[in-house]
């Protein structure tokens, strides 16, 4: 082993904003606030940070000729699929429709960041 994984960075134009907005999702609490850097710890204990990037683009999906950079998976119960759609929703979130939803749900984060909520694993 080199080293073990101390967080994830995700770079956007509002990390306080951002933080708020994954803390809700995850059930996380805001740890960290700087003006430049914020992090969720979520009841796991992982870090989730936030890094202002003022020139932040989102990534376009889907996008045949881009990647998506990263994305999250979140974990759901099916049949709580409908209520927290309309959640992340309320919470600045948008659904990313056209996609194939037998396995998994896409949307962006306020952000653009794309994530899934995934309920078949």
């Amino acid at each position: 082993m080199i080293g073990t994984l101390r967080s994830v960075v995700v770079d956007c134009p509002d990390p306080l904003r951002l933080a708020r907005f994954w803390a809700e999702v995850l059930g996380g609490d805001i740890t960290q606030e700087d003006p430049d850097w914020v992090v969720v710890t979520g009841p796991d204990g992982r870090p989730l940070a936030f890094q202002l990037s003022p020139e932040h683009r989102p990534p376009q999906f889907p996008d045949p000729h881009a990647s998506q950079q990263i994305h999250f998976d979140v974990m759901i119960p099916e049949d709580q699929l409908e209520a927290a759609q309309a959640e992340v929703i309320r919470l600045g979130a948008t659904w990313v429709q056209d996609v194939d939803e037998d396995q998994f749900r896409v949307y962006r984060d306020p952000a653009g960041h794309t994530f899934c909520f995934v309920w078949n694993d």
